[in-house]
């Protein structure tokens, strides 16, 4: 398990342990003392009591002496206004303007970003990631909540006008008449003509078919009243068989006259919206009529209503057709990323360049931060968070600081002890 796999104990965690730290360095001084006080009071009768007194006054000289130096850092000892103590509380934003130059010059540097950043293979790590059906749907699900709430935050008017505008100048700004026509030319080149009529034609017979009395209304009702009622029925029936067989025969006849006469006159319009002033004036003068008119503001209105609920929607629901291809989308970028590896190099190059360009840039911005972050923290908040953070570790200072001093102590009664005996 690395460092950063390690749970992240809590303050109160931290606290407990700090007061149990102290409490264990202050005991091995208050022993240190005690055995100190017995071992002075019968060193006379009991000679090698001696060289226990030398190592319990080590033991305090180095435990007190460990003690000043760590309490000095966070606050005055005994609130004695001894010069150089409290080192964090009052030195606080020259700590945060060294901290924040040393994270510029040494963790910002392009030696240990870039060095990093190729070392750890973003695309491969990336693309292995999003791979991961898993990992794919917290991603879709997390860029879906982001995109309704864009959705919320866009402006329904504003968002009209945009549509309205475009509408103006891809749709209604150039000439319809010549851009109609080049398609309407290319159709008719084409034969695309023929199934619109195919379909005109069909649907005029099959209304024929069902309503015959409607047809023989209309021509019964232009023949002279004084003509008998059963002539107006004979005539109406034929001219209604009539008309069914002369559509019959204009749909299974392809050369047909009528079909050439349609075929002939879509082409003379279509050669007059290009090139005829009439034509094209014509058809202008209809757009700009429908320019005006107020379903346009209406239309964009109703086009992104449309689309906004349809989005809203389809985002909302983990099951919908955009939320499955998104997802869809997701997992083969990642496995192409892993399987591809020019396209993870090329990612990895775009990567390390961007990154060098914004440590580049913004080097000292980015290490401004903590200069600043640590200006704006109070003092006494400050000294007590750190203590929180390393205060424990320090305690070990002091514990340390007794042991050494101990042997120290023994140490150097037991060297001055020989000297004055074989000088004696």
């Amino acid at each position: 398990m690395t460092v950063l796999d390690r749970p992240v104990p809590t303050d109160a965690e931290r606290l407990a342990a700090l007061q149990r730290m102290k409490r264990l360095a202050t005991s091995l001084l208050v022993v240190a003392a005690v055995v100190f006080a017995v071992a002075f009071a019968f060193q006379d009768s009991v000679p090698w009591l001696a060289y226990v007194r030398a190592a319990a006054e080590g033991a305090m000289v180095g435990a007190i002496a460990d003690w000043f130096a760590v309490t000095a850092l966070f606050r005055r000892p005994l609130g004695l206004p001894i010069p150089h103590t409290a080192i964090i509380p009052t030195r606080k934003d020259e700590i945060g303007a060294t901290l924040g130059a040393f994270v510029e010059h040494e963790f910002l540097s392009d030696d240990v970003v870039l060095g990093k950043l190729r070392s750890i293979g973003i695309a491969r790590r990336l693309g292995a990631w999003l791979a991961a059906p898993a990992n794919a749907d917290r991603l879709t699900g997390e860029a879906s909540v982001a995109a309704r709430g864009m959705l919320t935050l866009l402006g329904d008017a504003d968002v009209e006008d945009v549509i309205e505008r475009l509408a103006r100048r891809h749709l209604f700004e150039p000439e319809w008449g010549p851009a109609i026509g080049r398609v309407g030319e290319r159709l008719v080149a084409a034969d695309q003509q023929r199934a619109a009529v195919d379909v005109v034609l069909e649907k005029a017979g099959a209304w024929l078919e069902a309503h015959p009395e409607a047809f023989g209304r209309m021509v019964s009702d232009r023949l002279p009243r004084w003509m008998p009622g059963f002539v107006d029925r004979l005539v109406d029936d034929r001219a209604h068989r009539e008309a069914l067989a002369f559509v019959e025969a204009v749909r299974s006849d392809p050369g047909h006259p009528l079909r050439q006469a349609i075929d002939g006159w879509l082409a003379e319009l279509a050669e007059a919206l290009q090139h005829d002033p009439a034509t094209i004036a014509r058809v202008e003068q209809i757009k700009a009529d429908l320019l005006e008119s107020p379903r346009l503001r209406e239309f964009a209105g109703e086009a992104w209503a449309s689309v906004k609920d349809t989005l809203d929607a389809a985002l909302a629901d983990p099951q919908s057709d955009l939320r499955a291809a998104l997802r869809q989308a997701v997992v083969e970028v990642g496995a192409r990323l892993v399987a591809d590896e020019r396209l993870a190099a090329k990612v990895d190059d775009w990567v390390t360049d961007a990154a060098a360009y914004v440590v580049r840039t913004y080097r000292h911005e980015i290490a401004g931060v903590i200069t600043e972050t640590v200006e704006r923290w109070d003092p006494r908040e400050t000294t007590e968070k750190l203590e929180l953070q390393v205060g424990r570790d320090l305690q070990f200072i002091r514990i340390n600081g007794t042991v050494v001093g101990a042997l120290a102590g023994l140490a150097i009664f037991s060297v001055a002890s020989f000297v004055h005996g074989a000088i004696g």
